[in-house]
């Protein structure tokens, strides 16, 4: 991403723009209405991707950054806007100013506005704190069958402070900050920065192509090529000629040399989606690839060697398959060097509001933005979610039609399938 300096004196941005950036809906709302009366143009951000993304369409004159992100640490934060845009003047929302960027000349402005806002909480009998918190405790790993999750009990879990604030590394793309997602982006930070072979494991719809493309961004690789394959996507007779590549007439239909997937991913990330699927005569050809960095592509007797990052995903349980000769036991130990588990939507329903949230604001970006009416979370909540989030997102698109000119999503517009149907 490309800085675009500011000019408190230049024309290159709005005068009087300032991004609120905090997890908590209630202090972003104050501090636009007491920002707004002092005529300050405010942009809201819930973490530090929403933040990031605001400031990619434009630059603004200053930052009000909370001391608690839900997806990125804020020091990490801090230290990307001071790279990216270092006219911008960055100031905590408990007041603490930081010490690398420079002043606004308005900054008194943005302190008497946080001074107003904690007197304010205070008056009205609250306890105002400067690091409000989405999720703070542990749900059951495995829920029962009908989970009995109501919205007052989440609203509720949102008023204790949580087990613990170690901050955690920002998947790009991906939604959520419960225990699990905290533990997925611990171990996606991990494993990035290194070249090791990964192994995404999960259920269908928990979003383990946005985990690979997380490894890739986080990587030194990122400015190299990210090349996907499904390997259920394509026949058997041709995936071999789309991983390792072609020359001229190597068979039927071959009018012309083809570079090969792998070739076109040389220096940066290969994503194989479904590895599960790989036939058994072409996962030998794989393992050699992964065990010495060479391909041959098919009708040629050269060898080549290529420099590629290889990240795979499964839903299906491939050490149990290689047990029963299903899929090769040296290849499977070969992409396990470091296993990474997704957990599925109904490990992590304290999420469910967040990723609620996030979906309607992207069906808002190519339709009318809507919200949620009362009774339509307490819905979703006892859904046990057996498409994870691929289904949430597809329920909420249907409800999203069904309301037709309404902002507002009702419950009847809430429609989830039954797995099971009566013929």
């Amino acid at each position: 991403m490309s800085s675009v300096p500011f000019n408190f004196q230049g024309s290159m941005a709005p005068v009087r723009t300032v991004i609120v950036v905090s997890p908590d809906a209630a202090v972003r709302s104050r501090l636009r209405l007491l920002l707004a009366g002092m005529r300050w143009s405010v942009a809201e951000a819930a973490g530090g991707a929403e933040a990031m993304g605001h400031l990619d369409e434009r630059p603004h004159e200053a930052l009000l950054v909370d001391t608690w992100l839900p997806d990125l640490e804020v020091s990490e934060f801090s230290k990307w806007v001071g790279v990216h845009f270092p006219s911008m003047d960055l100031i905590h929302i408990d007041g603490a100013p930081s010490s690398t960027t420079p002043r606004s000349p308005r900054r008194n402005e943005l302190l008497h506005v946080l001074r107003q806002m904690e007197e304010s909480s205070v008056g009205d009998g609250a306890v105002w704190r400067s690091a409000p918190l989405v999720v703070p405790r542990l749900v059951p790993s495995i829920l029962p069958p009908a989970p009995r999750i109501v919205v007052s009990e989440l609203r509720e879990l949102n008023r204790v402070e949580p087990i613990s604030k170690t901050p955690i590394m920002h998947l790009p793309g991906i939604v959520g900050s419960s225990v699990a997602m905290r533990e997925l982006a611990s171990m996606v930070s991990m494993v990035a920065p290194r070249s090791a072979t990964v192994l995404i494991e999960g259920e269908t719809g928990t979003g383990k192509e946005l985990v690979a493309l997380a490894v890739h961004r986080l990587s030194d690789r990122s400015s190299k090529p990210l090349v996907v394959l499904n390997c259920a996507a394509i026949p058997e007779s041709l995936l071999e000629a789309e991983l390792f590549g072609h020359t001229r007439g190597a068979f039927t239909g071959a009018v012309q040399s083809r570079v090969g997937r792998i070739e076109a991913a040389n220096g940066g990330t290969l994503f194989l989606d479904e590895i599960g699927e790989m036939p058994l005569a072409l996962q030998a050809k794989m393992l050699r690839f992964l065990e010495c960095g060479e391909l041959q592509r098919i009708g040629d007797n050269e060898i080549s060697r290529v420099d590629v990052r290889v990240v795979a995903a499964t839903h299906q349980p491939l050490e149990q398959h290689a047990a029963e000769g299903k899929f090769r036991l040296d290849l499977y130990h070969r992409l396990a060097v470091f296993p990474v588990e997704v957990p599925p939507l109904r490990e992590r329903m304290e999420d469910l509001p967040m990723l609620v949230e996030h979906i309607l604001s992207q069906l808002g970006l190519r339709s009318q933005a809507k919200r949620m009416g009362e009774g339509t979370l307490e819905i979703l909540c006892a859904h046990t979610w057996p498409g994870n989030v691929r289904e949430l997102g597809h329920v909420l698109e249907r409800a999203s039609i069904l309301s037709g000119q309404s902002a507002v999503i009702q419950p009847p517009d809430i429609r989830i399938r039954s797995r099971s149907r009566a013929s």
